[in-house]
């Protein structure tokens, strides 16, 4: 999957999460936790809505490894199928 599908995947699950977040604004290097203002909470159901769409559970373990956008891009991209 292209990079740019799994971008605009990850922003289609994230926007009602972050209604009012603007993810034009979000830098790829960014701290997206910080910058979006989402909690742990969030964050699991995040990764729980990115696996329904894509396939790729993301272990706990993994979570300290993606702290950015570019972090969770190449993440995914080396794991779906």
């Amino acid at each position: 999957m292209k990079e740019e599908l799994i971008r605009e995947t990850i922003f289609r699950v994230l926007r009602p999460i972050t209604p009012e977040a603007d993810f034009d604004e979000l830098a790829p290097d960014e701290n997206m936790q910080e910058v979006l203002d989402i909690d742990s909470f969030d964050v699991l159901n995040f990764f729980i809505q990115l696996y329904e769409e894509l396939g790729v559970e993301i272990p706990e373990e993994d979570y300290g490894e993606i702290i950015t956008l570019n972090d969770l891009i190449g993440y995914l991209a080396i794991r779906i199928e």
